[in-house]
């Protein structure tokens, strides 16, 4: 494959996510709208699982064909990172006031499940070779944990979303009345295989841009995948933003975290020799870490709600996730 023709296909990959990305929002938002389930809840799960497709398909890959745990777990972890460092983007594209402002405080229930299931892998993590006797099979003791917690979390989410938004919603009037909930239904449906197909290709093609540009596959190579199965998700939350569904821009980005938690689940059960947290480096635990911090930044920011901003651009709960961000990116740096 000519040095050309890799980054035209990148090129491509971001261009359907892009137009499709636009589509996938505003459909999410009119069954939100007519369901009264919430945008919340849209962007938890509908919208954060289609996006977060590409961590799946790559880290199977990785642990299957390509036998390389380390790029599987840095993948999720890296990618978790930089999801919440959208966050600190779209404080900035937010010109009115703080994001965290606007922001439910449902969004808190599901970060409080984040940082669960994050200590979880932490502990996988750093115990290395004492939970790797822990496993069934192959599977680790962390799997099915794992598993039940995004369960258990998108359960509760979806309760919270039906107990509190229902009633507001059945006060509003249908901001859609022009179309029906089966058409919503099936054009998102057609706009999430187009996000996903773009976004399954697009690891592989990341991948032939790191070996083209001859950039290391321990580092290099596991940050540029974390960056480039996170670009479903930089599209989606920026569109879902233009549109003004705040919660489910946020929604995404949280839940893609939460599903990129449940993909080393997955990713273990494919892996055959053992534990994959066990077999990673424990060096991803800095990065897991780094995620927990960056998600208590984000629970306290709405809890509190800061109005406060530095030049009337971003608040300070954005500059600590870049802050904490940029420090693992260092450590990550100097480990590689």
């Amino acid at each position: 494959m000519s040095g050309w023709t890799v980054w035209v296909q990148f090129a491509v990959c971001i261009a359907l996510i892009g137009v499709a990305g636009v589509q996938l929002t505003r459909y999410g938002d009119v069954i939100a709208d007519k369901t009264g389930i919430g945008g919340s809840w849209i962007g938890l799960v509908l919208i954060a699982t289609v996006t977060s497709l590409p961590e799946l398909a790559s880290g199977i890959s990785a642990v299957t064909i390509a036998n390389v745990p380390d790029i599987a777990v840095g993948n999720v972890l890296g990618a978790c990172v930089l999801n919440l460092s959208i966050l600190a983007l779209l404080d900035l594209l937010h010109r009115r006031e703080s994001i965290y402002r606007d922001a439910s405080r449902s969004h808190i229930l599901a970060a409080g499940f984040g940082v669960a299931l994050l200590g979880l892998t932490g502990f996988g993590l750093l115990t290395g070779d004492v939970a790797s006797g822990w496993v069934f099979a192959h599977i680790a003791f962390y799997s099915p944990l794992l598993l039940i917690g995004y369960a258990v979390a998108i359960r509760a989410v979806y309760r919270y979303e039906t107990t509190h938004v229902a009633e507001f919603t059945e006060a509003e009037p249908d901001r859609y009345p022009g179309m029906t909930l089966r058409t919503a239904i099936l054009r998102y449906a057609i706009a999430a295989a187009v996000v996903v197909g773009a976004a399954l290709w697009l690891p592989f093609v990341g991948e032939g841009i790191a070996r083209q540009m001859g950039w290391s596959q321990s580092f290099v190579g596991t940050l540029f995948v974390a960056f480039v199965t996170t670009v479903p998700e930089l599209v989606v939350t920026i569109s879902a933003l233009r549109i003004g569904a705040v919660d489910m821009a946020i929604g995404n980005l949280l839940g893609s975290n939460l599903f990129n938690l449940l993909v080393l689940a997955v990713d273990d059960v494919f892996f055959l020799p053992g534990s994959l947290l066990a077999s990673a480096s424990p060096a991803h635990a800095v990065t897991a870490f780094a995620v927990l911090m960056m998600t208590g930044v984000v629970i306290a920011a709405l809890f509190y709600r800061p109005r406060a901003r530095l030049l009337g651009t971003i608040g300070w709960p954005s500059i600590a996730l870049l802050a904490v961000a940029t420090l693992n990116g260092y450590v990550v740096f100097l480990h590689g």
